[in-house]
C-alpha cells in the first residue's frame, strides 16, 4: 500500500505549490500586491479545517476513503481556482484554495496511512518516505509552471491559468493514485475487547492518563517545530530584499531549506527506528535552536546553511512527535485519528499565526527578536521532552499492541488498525 500512498502525497504537494505560487501573482495582478498573500492565507486555513475533516472520515470510513475524499475536494478547489484565472469572479480563487487545503491536510495525514500498513519497527521508516516524496513534489511543480504556461498560451487561455491548470490535472492524479490505496487497516467503532480488559485490570484510566501526557509532549514538539520555521522562513525573502540579493540568490536559500525539510526524511526514519522517538525530537529541538543563533548572526556565509538547519530540525520535530504520537495508546483507535487530525490541525493553524506575525516582528527587531522568540519556544519544550517519560500500562500502550502480548486471552484491538477483528 506504501506505493500509492507516496505518489498521491507527492502529486498533491506539487498541485498545492503551483497554485500557491501563482496565486499571489493573481491577487498582485487584479487587486493589489497587498492582498497578494491572502490565497495562501486561505490554503492553511483549509488545511487546518481539512486535517479536522479528514480525521473525522477516517473514524467514519476509514482512512483509504477519507484521503480519497480530501483528494476529491482538492480537485473541485483547483478547477475554482481555474475559473478564477479565467475570468470568473476573484472570490473563487480564495475558496479554491482552501479546498485545495483539504487535499494537502490528506496528504500531509497520509503518513498515517503509511504507518497503518507497516510492522512496528517500520512504521517511522514508513512515515518518513511520505514525508520524503515531498520533496519530490515540492522541487518538481515549480519546475512545470512555465510549461503550463506556455500550454495555456497556446491554446488560447490566460497564461497564469496555466498553472492552475495543473494543480488540477496533479490533484485528479493523486486522486487516482489514492484509489490504489488498500483498506488494510479500519479504525472498528467500539473496540469492547480493549474496555473489558482494562476494567478488568482495574487501570482504565491509566491509557487516557498515559496518552494524553504523551499526546502533549508529541503536539507540543511539533507545534514548536511549526511555529518556528514559519516564523523565520516567512521573513526571509524580506531580509534578502533589504540585503540587496537577487532572486537567485533567494531562490538558493529556499532551495537549501527545503532539502533541509524532505531530503534527509529516510535518515530521521532510520533514526526513529532504531532509538525511538525522544531522541529524535530533543536533537529536533536542538537543532532548531542552532539555526535560531545562526539565522540571527551577521549575514554571511553561515546564513543559507542555518537555512538548511532549520529545515532539518523541522524534519527531526515533525517526524518525531508524529511517531510518538502514532505511539500514544489512546483508548480507541477511532480517538487515536481524531487526535492525530486534532494535532494537524493545530499545527496548521499555528502556521497562520506565525504566518501573519512573523513580518511584525521582523519590522520591530529583525531577526535578533525573531531567533530569541523562537529560542524561548524551543527552551521549555526541550525540558518537557527531556522530562516526558511515557509508561507503560497493563493494558496496550505499545506500537505493537496485543500482538506483543503473548497471552491466551482475547484482547483489545491493536493499535495499527489491523482488519482482524478482536475475538468476542
Amino acid at each position: 500500500m506504501l506505493i500509492p500512498v507516496v505518489l498521491a502525497a507527492a502529486l498533491m504537494n506539487a498541485a498545492m505549490v503551483a497554485a500557491s505560487a501563482v496565486s499571489t501573482i493573481l491577487i498582485a495582478d487584479q487587486l493589489t500586491p497587498s492582498l497578494a498573500g491572502l490565497p495562501n492565507t486561505a490554503g492553511v486555513l483549509g488545511t487546518a479545517a481539512g486535517a479536522v475533516a479528514v480525521g473525522r472520515w477516517t473514524v467514519r470510513l476509514g482512512r483509504p476513503q477519507a484521503l480519497r475524499t480530501g483528494y476529491g475536494i482538492a480537485v473541485a478547489g483547483g478547477a475554482l481556482t481555474a475559473l478564477a484565472a479565467v475570468g470568473a469572479p476573484v472570490a473563487l480563487l480564495f475558496v479554491g484554495m482552501f479546498l485545495l487545503g483539504a487535499g494537502n491536510a490528506a496528504s500531509l495525514l497520509s503518513r498515517y496511512a503509511a504507518a497503518d500498513a507497516a510492522t512496528p519497527a517500520r512504521r517511522a521508516a514508513a512515515m518518513s518516505t511520505v514525508v520524503w516524496a515531498s520533496t519530490a513534489g515540492a522541487a518538481g511543480g515549480p519546475f512545470l509552471l512555465e510549461p503550463a504556461k506556455a500550454a495555456a498560451e497556446s491554446v488560447g487561455l490566460p497564461s497564469l491559468s496555466g498553472p492552475f491548470l495543473l494543480a488540477v490535472i496533479a490533484a485528479f492524479a493523486a486522486l487516482l493514485a489514492a484509489s490504489r490505496i488498500t483498506p488494510t487497516t479500519s479504525v472498528p467503532e467500539e473496540p469492547a475487547a480493549l474496555v473489558r480488559t482494562a476494567t478488568a485490570t482495574g487501570d482504565s484510566a491509566t491509557p487516557n492518563a498515559a496518552a494524553r501526557s504523551t499526546a502533549v509532549v508529541a503536539a507540543g514538539v511539533m507545534l514548536v517545530g511549526q511555529l518556528v520555521m514559519v516564523a523565520l522562513m516567512t521573513s526571509v525573502p524580506v531580509h534578502a530584499h533589504h540585503q540587496g540579493q537577487r532572486l537567485g540568490v533567494l531562490g538558493l536559500m529556499l532551495s537549501a531549506h527545503t532539502l533541509g525539510m524532505f531530503a534527509l526524511a529516510p535518515v530521521t526514519g532510520w533514526w526513529i527506528g532504531k532509538s525511538g522517538p525522544r531522541p529524535v525530537m530533543l536533537a529536533g529541538l536542538v537543532t532548531i535552536t542552532v539555526s535560531a543563533v545562526v539565522v540571527a548572526g551577521p549575514a554571511g556565509m553561515t546564513f543559507t546553511p542555518g537555512l538548511f538547519l532549520l529545515g532539518y530540525g523541522w524534519n527531526l520535530c515533525y517526524l518525531g512527535g508524529s511517531a510518538l504520537l502514532s505511539r500514544t495508546a489512546a483508548t480507541t483507535p477511532a480517538t487515536q485519528a481524531k487526535l492525530e487530525s486534532k494535532v494537524e490541525a493545530w499545527v496548521w493553524a499555528v502556521s497562520a499565526l506565525a504566518t501573519a506575525g512573523s513580518t511584525l516582528l521582523f519590522a520591530a527587531g529583525g531577526f535578533v527578536l525573531l531567533s530569541g522568540a523562537a529560542i524561548a519556544l524551543a527552551i521549555p519544550a526541550l525540558i518537557a521532552v527531556s522530562a516526558h517519560r511515557p509508561r507503560l500500562s497493563a493494558v496496550v500502550t505499545s506500537l505493537a499492541g496485543c500482538q506483543q502480548q503473548r497471552v491466551s486471552a482475547p484482547c483489545g484491538p491493536d493499535p495499527s488498525w489491523s482488519t482482524t477483528r478482536p475475538g468476542p
